[in-house]
């Protein structure tokens, strides 16, 4: 099943940053020119500097207003800007002395933005560009003579003198520490602040957890008693008007969604006192009679079951609450397009993999964020707590769900099930055909 990840938009936020720090160099370069022009009247190609900083200034202006579109920021993209900022100081460098420019220092910024924001391999990537542009300058560029250093930008043999031949090695130095260490700075803090969001995330889950809990036991105290009255009521009702078929069918139908209450009030019960599943059993079985169980409520969805395993079958113990969560995510994907759900089961030693799949209308971008968290639904019906509940259940025995919008409409939901090391058992032959 092809799918497209819900959350791409971290980089947004260090985009807008950029600009603002993009925007501050604009503003300084041309307060620079200004000086150099009235003040100092260098010979600087002015047109030329002035068009490089117009351009810059249009993609900043461009940027800002995809900005204000729903479309996602991808590192990939944050990393281009990045290029773009390298390039232009190189170009504004190139016209204005090359190395001996006091702007070439601006290099390092880049590269710490890089450092701090990106993955490895992209700051790594800012960094030889910046090393190659610098470089380059020391050779190819349109000199000033009043940027270079006092003693010359070159002897008289044509040899770069020791100044700037210090400056870029300042340049390396400096390029090769930010790159190293910042990197490792960054990746620690960010994996530091994971954690603890991961932990504060757990905590209030934990409350949430409780007071649904609390919520669904007074809850369930309380409908026994309405459930046993109308029960009684119901019965004496057929009793009065055992002539009247048509009424009497009604009451019949009445009184076994009364059971069917009553049935499900006292599995919850036991459910909730239940410590463990009931001991081993095949995964293939287990999953048949799960998938039987959905079908028979739901004979309304047309779905095509595939068993993937091709390491045969294997036993696992499975706790019983983790049955209603698989559940809820297949009524879930029957909700969103009844006529068209697929079904991938599949199994390693390890886990228990399954992918559920339908053609509805997808999870909508601006709820991607929100997803998993108590009383938020997207189906316009429903208390919004189907799909809370199953990511705490399946976090609680090592289990994850993740939600992906298909190419071409609808919705992939991955849920994986770490299980616990058995023997494998004998492969039976497969409930579902293909």
């Amino acid at each position: 099943m092809s799918k497209l990840p819900l959350a791409l938009s971290a980089p947004k936020q260090n985009l807008r940053r950029l600009l603002a720090i993009r925007s501050v160099l604009v503003v300084s370069l041309l307060a620079a020119i200004a000086f150099a022009h009235f003040s100092r009247q260098l010979p600087l190609p002015y047109a030329t500097l002035t068009l490089i900083l117009a351009g810059l200034t249009i993609i900043s202006t461009l940027t800002l207003v995809r900005l204000g579109r729903s479309w996602p920021v991808t590192e990939g993209e944050f990393f281009g800007q990045i290029v773009i900022d390298i390039a232009s100081v190189t170009l504004l460098l190139y016209f204005s002395g090359g190395a001996g420019n006091p702007f070439v220092s601006y290099y390092l910024v880049p590269l710490s933005i890089s450092a701090a924001t990106l993955a490895w391999h992209y700051t790594w990537i800012v960094a030889l560009l910046s090393l190659a542009a610098y470089s380059g300058l020391l050779f190819y560029s349109l000199p000033i003579a009043e940027l270079a250093p006092p003693s010359g930008h070159h002897h008289a043999g044509g040899e770069l003198n020791l100044h700037i031949i210090g400056m870029w090695l300042n340049f390396v130095v400096s390029a090769g520490l930010i790159t190293y260490f910042v990197v490792k700075m960054a990746a620690a803090l960010r994996e530091q602040e994971a954690q603890l969001a991961a932990h504060r995330e757990d905590n209030l889950r934990d409350e949430q957890l409780m007071a649904v809990a609390t919520l669904a036991a007074g809850t369930a105290h309380e409908l026994g008693t309405p459930l046993s009255t109308i029960k009684v009521l119901l019965a004496e009702m057929r009793a009065d008007y055992r002539d009247n078929r048509s009424l009497n069918d009604d009451l019949a139908l009445l009184q076994s969604q009364v059971d069917h209450c009553r049935d499900t009030l006292h599995q919850l019960v036991r459910q909730a006192g239940q410590a463990s599943g009931d001991g081993p059993r095949s995964l293939r079985a287990y999953c048949n009679q799960l998938i039987d169980k959905w079908l028979l409520m739901r004979p309304d969805v047309k779905a095509k079951i595939r068993f993937n395993a091709t390491g045969g079958d294997r036993e696992a113990s499975i706790h019983p609450t983790v049955d209603q969560s698989i559940i809820n995510l297949l009524n879930n994907a029957a909700d969103a397009s009844p006529e068209q759900v697929e079904v991938d089961i599949d199994w390693t030693e390890q886990q228990l993999c399954i992918d559920i799949g339908d053609r509805g209308k997808g999870v909508p971008v601006e709820l991607a964020d929100q997803l998993g968290k108590p009383f938020l639904t997207s189906k316009g019906k429903g208390l919004g707590l189907g799909l809370f509940l199953t990511h705490a259940t399946l976090s609680r025995y090592n289990g994850t769900v993740k939600l992906y919008n298909r190419e071409g409409g609808g919705t992939l939901t991955e849920l994986r099930l770490a299980l616990a090391p058995t023997e494998t058992a004998s492969a039976p032959a497969p409930h579902y055909a293909h």
